[in-house]
């Protein structure tokens, strides 16, 4: 009896323990992390460019919701080119709520000494903002600083016009035919990111002075929005039933309807494409760290070579070793995970105090439980998808083998279980990486990239090694070392090739993107691009501007041609908005485009589908499409379109197709109908000035002068300040994106230490070996040296072939712009990448040359 209450609380310990694996994976886990920090920072890295990607995407698109009704200015808005709302829409608007009306436009400012520039012109009435608060400086009542005193009336400026024409608080400026005396500065436009991005400074006026500016004209370019302020706090459903009240009571009138709930369509597309973006740099720092984590698992079971041996001497099953080390690895990937998930949810609460004050926009930070756990789910599937393979191959492996490892690798598969294992995680992270993303194309090519970049570098890791084998040795010691290393059993080519190869293809291919995109704004469309284009020249107006630029300018190029703009409201008799076009194109469906209409295919486009229309032609409306955007809506020679021009819709055939060439920077537009589609219609002219190369800037500023004074409504754009502009827009996207796509370089180099750390073990043999027989330190310094260059060199020459080929089909089949091979950037990151493998590969070296043979060779 006694003995069995003794047994009693062993049995009772014994049914409280955990299952053998477990117990020999702990006590394995308590020396340490040693050897995993390359593994833990790879997860780490990646997972937090993901989670914090994720988490500060979020937080922009909840602060834009948060701030929508702010942003939009009211809970819907609804706009109208080139027209005011009629009375009927103006009533049915103000029975749904509170009514505020903006106009916005572009014109030019013109000061006293003659200078102009271009301006985003905004005309408010007395409701507006009907939320938020617009404030100046001086703080003084809107109302009282856009009233009319003295003959003219008030302005509120961006600060930057000030600079721009040499002005201050206090002096006047014109306007098209009025005069403004800019009373304030604007320090703060609570509706700003519903106007999207503009190219001047903004001057805010009163609804009266742009009606008595004569800015007005049939057809000019001014945009009518209506801000609508439900009573009460109505619900989300409430301004979706507005939506659909306004678009079915007001059907064919042609408003472009805007809510709260999409405050800032254009804003959040964009954030959703850079978030796509930043999301697939962040996976490919992933699959970079999954080279390290499959390197750091094979150095880890490597080093347990003995302890597996002793395993499996002793009875335990291949099932078992397995169990063990995967239960190590899984737990040491959850902290990695963890460590990942822990920088990523600060990331947006670093960004919102960093940018506190310089960032426009309305971030919200908080922790996104569904961004993080997407980011968990990443970086849990890479650990799996590179663990199952490396570990697998210790399960069938015999006791002698392992000991016999060190000299003969066994080079068998894992079991096809393992091996299905493997393909299953690398799927469903693939499946995950594609159907969670924003535009599944992008992400389905980047997976299918990334799939052909890995057998590219094994191949190519494998025609080393093989090359090597074949080729003669050479006299010098050094040199037949170094390429016996290259091709030897255990040799660090295929990981030093796999590891520092994807993160260069990145690197030379963003490297190269960025310098087409710099030359083609530098140095190519300048020359091809026209000094001006001039908006808003009435039709009446037409004859006389062109005489007055030959006049002041009789060797400038002048070209002009009607415009209207217009939406596309339906496609072969089918509501736009419910028609099957490509996700690509949908972007023409949005608001209205230019149209033209033309006698003759325009300059700079030639017809391959269908005939152009002949020039006495006065049937029924006809219209020529730009082929591209005909593919992607799905159009043929024959189909039907309807476009709203001036709150008419036009019923139109498809005439024929043009191949349109951008690149020569004509007037050209993706639709081009017959001229009898807009008889009688009033439309306005868009012309193009250019002068020959070395006009200088004096000579184009005259004329602009010149034409500015003779024609007050007519706006401007020189074509060098837009570029400037775009150029620095381009600039600043550029750093970011060199920014982000640096975590793909540094898991490059954390997976390249990591696989030159995980052959310590094997160059320490090898060491003493040679030092046995008498090979010196610099010998041998100079044998890994040379094999460290060779592994660099061929790995740069593959990043720099490769990594060009991908810049040049972004550049010509995406961007459609030349492309332009910049040796000096490409160069340089080649470069980079060789003196990389040969600085890492030395230092670890270094510290092994300087060990004494006797205490290793007593470990034999």
């Amino acid at each position: 009896m006694s003995d069995v209450a003794a047994d009693r609380p062993a049995d009772r310990r014994s049914a409280f323990r955990l299952p053998i694996p477990f117990r020999l994976a702990a006590r394995d886990l308590r020396g340490g992390v040693q050897g995993f920090i390359v593994f833990l920072g790879c997860l780490a890295l990646g997972v937090a460019a993901i989670a914090g990607v994720g988490s500060l995407s979020r937080g922009l698109t909840e602060g834009l919701q948060r701030e929508g009704r702010a942003i939009l200015g009211g809970d819907a808005a609804f706009s109208l080119m080139h027209r005011e709302a009629t009375p009927t829409e103006l009533t049915l608007l103000e029975s749904k709520g509170r009514i505020a009306i903006v106009a916005t436009m572009r014109s030019m400012g013109r000061a006293a000494s003659g200078d102009s520039t271009l301006i985003e012109l905004k005309a408010v009435d007395g409701a507006w903002p009907m939320v938020g608060r617009a404030t100046t400086e001086p703080a003084a009542p809107l109302p009282d600083l856009l009233a009319e005193k003295d003959g003219a009336f008030g302005a509120a400026v961006d600060p930057a016009l000030l600079a721009r024409l040499d002005v201050k608080v206090g002096d006047r400026i014109e306007i098209g035919s009025s005069r403004f005396d800019i009373r304030a500065t604007l320090t703060q436009e609570p509706d700003k990111l519903s106007d999207g991005i503009g190219f001047g400074p903004r001057v805010l006026v009163s609804e009266p002075a742009l009606k008595a500016s004569g800015l007005l004209q049939p057809g000019s370019l001014v945009r009518w929005s209506y801000r609508v302020a439900m009573p009460g706090e109505p619900g989300d459903g409430a301004v979706r039933a507005l939506l659909a009240d306004v678009e079915r009571e007001a059907k064919g009138s042609g408003f472009e309807a805007r809510s709260r709930l999409n405050a800032a369509p254009q804003l959040q597309r964009n954030v959703d494409r850079f978030t796509q973006f930043l999301t697939i740099v962040g996976l490919a720092a992933l699959v970079v760290g999954g080279v390290g984590v499959a390197n750091a698992i094979s150095a880890f079971v490597d080093r347990k070579r003995n302890t597996i041996a002793i395993l499996k001497s002793v009875g335990a099953s291949g099932r078992t070793v397995f169990l063990v080390h995967l239960i190590e690895v899984a737990a040491l990937g959850a902290l990695g995970v963890a460590i990942g998930l822990i920088l990523g949810a600060a990331i947006p609460f670093g960004a919102a105090y960093a940018l506190k004050g310089l960032l426009p926009l309305p971030l919200a930070p908080s922790i996104f439980p569904r961004e993080l756990a997407l980011a968990a789910a990443y970086g849990g599937l890479t650990a799996l998808a590179f663990a199952f393979w490396p570990l697998g191959r210790a399960h069938d492996v015999p006791v002698a083998a392992l000991f016999r490892d060190a000299i003969a690798p066994d080079r068998r598969y894992p079991r096809l279980g393992y091996m299905i294992a493997t393909g299953v995680a690398a799927a469903a992270l693939a499946g995950l990486a594609v159907f969670a993303a924003y535009d599944r194309r992008i992400a389905t090519a980047f997976v299918v990239a990334t799939i052909g970049a890995f057998v590219a570098l094994r191949l190519i890791s494998w025609g080393i090694m093989a090359v090597a084998a074949r080729l003669p040795r050479p006299k010098r010691v050094e040199l037949k070392l170094a390429l016996a290393n290259v091709h030897r059993p255990g040799a660090l080519t295929p990981s030093v090739v796999m590891s520092l190869g994807l993160g260069l293809v990145l690197l030379v291919a963003l490297t190269l993107i960025d310098s087409s995109i710099r030359r083609q704004l530098s140095n190519e469309l300048p020359q091809k691009a026209p000094a001006f284009f001039f908006l808003d020249i009435p039709s009446t107006e037409r004859d006389r501007f062109g005489e007055v630029v030959k006049a002041k300018a009789p060797e400038a190029d002048f070209n002009s041609t009607p415009m209207l703009r217009g939406g596309i409201v339906a496609l072969k008799g089918q509501p736009s908005e419910d028609a099957a076009v490509d996700p690509e194109s949908r972007w023409a469906l949005r608001g209205d485009r230019g149209v033209t209409f033309s006698a003759t295919p325009p300059e700079g486009s030639t017809v391959i589908s269908g005939e152009w229309w002949p020039a006495d032609y006065a049937g029924p409306p006809l219209v020529s499409f730009d082929r591209r955007l005909a593919e992607g809506l799905r159009l043929k020679v024959g189909d039907e379109i309807g476009v709203n021009v001036l709150g008419r819709t036009i019923t139109a055939k498809v005439a024929n197709l043009r191949e349109i060439h951008w690149e020569t920077m004509g007037i050209n537009f993706f639709m081009v109908f017959s001229p009898n589609a807009f008889a009688g219609a009033p439309y306005m002219t868009l012309a193009t000035v250019g002068f020959p190369k070395g006009a200088g800037d004096a000579k184009e500023l005259g004329l602009l002068r010149e034409l500015t004074r003779d024609f007050p409504t007519m706006t401007a754009i020189r074509v060098k300040d837009a570029l400037t502009a775009i150029e620095a827009i381009v600039g600043n996207l550029a750093l970011a994106i060199r920014a982000a796509s640096g975590v793909t370089l540094v898991a490059s180099i954390l997976v390249l230490a990591g696989a030159l750390a995980a052959g310590h073990r094997r160059r320490v043999y090898e060491a003493v070996v040679l030092k046995t027989l008498g090979a010196t330190r610099g010998r041998l310094l100079a044998a890994f040296a040379a094999e460290y260059a060779l592994l660099g060199l061929v790995t740069a020459v593959f990043g720099l072939v490769v990594g060009s080929l991908a810049a040049w089909a972004v550049a010509t089949e995406i961007m459609r712009i030349d492309f332009w091979f910049d040796p000096v950037g490409a160069g340089g990151a080649a470069l980079v990448a060789l003196v990389l493998t040969i600085v890492l590969g030395l230092v670890g070296t270094w510290r092994i040359l300087g060990e004494t043979p006797a205490r290793h060779l007593r470990n034999l």
